[in-house]
């Protein structure tokens, strides 16, 4: 039942936004009682919690299993903007919901997810510094060489349509080429 609360809330979170959205709607759309949530989740704000903790893991994992085995500087950083586009188009809903809705955690949730987010973000930065120090790409400020590179990225989790012209692939592949073209010393 916990998976199919997390589902259904998913769903009402990235159609309604967290606000909008009820206990008791998703308890309706699970099929059970408003009370009966309680049982597994302490607040409305535990399942948004669960949702930004799990997407973060995963996104987490994706990346370090996409870099593994990945020689040079820019085949990483490829291999990373993929990983992360490809990521936030095969998972849109979740994405979008980390993206959007962290003003919904408490304090201490927003603090445990931020310091899920620096950790990922530290990935990124440490190989676009790594190709800064070898002269490959621009000596601008890393950390904001990230963030534009990642809120670009992000960006697909609001537009993208699936069964659209493009596959997610050709998508992603686009983004790579976009990022390290403003990388790239010329």
């Amino acid at each position: 039942m916990k998976d199919k609360i997390i589902r259904v809330a998913t769903s009402l979170f990235h159609r309604k936004g967290y606000f909008a959205t009820s206990i008791s709607e998703i308890a309706g759309l699970c099929g059970i009682q408003k009370a009966s949530i309680y049982y597994h989740y302490a607040s409305k704000e535990a399942i948004l919690y669960q949702i930004h903790s799990t997407t973060m893991d995963d996104l987490t994992t994706y990346l370090k299993g996409n870099l593994q085995g990945v020689d040079g500087i820019e085949d990483c950083m490829r291999a990373a903007v993929r990983s992360h586009v490809r990521f936030h188009l095969e998972r849109q809903k979740e994405t979008f919901i980390a993206n959007t809705e962290l003003r919904g955690l408490t304090p201490e949730h927003y603090a445990l997810i931020v310091a899920k987010r620096d950790t990922y973000e530290q990935i990124i930065q440490e190989i676009i510094q790594r190709g800064c120090a070898a002269g490959i790409f621009v000596d601008e400020d890393v950390k904001i060489l990230s963030y534009a590179i990642l809120t670009q990225c992000n960006a697909g989790a609001i537009w993208y349509k699936p069964g659209g012209r493009l596959t997610v692939d050709d998508i992603a592949e686009v983004y790579v080429r976009f990022a390290l073209q403003g990388l790239m010393v010329r």
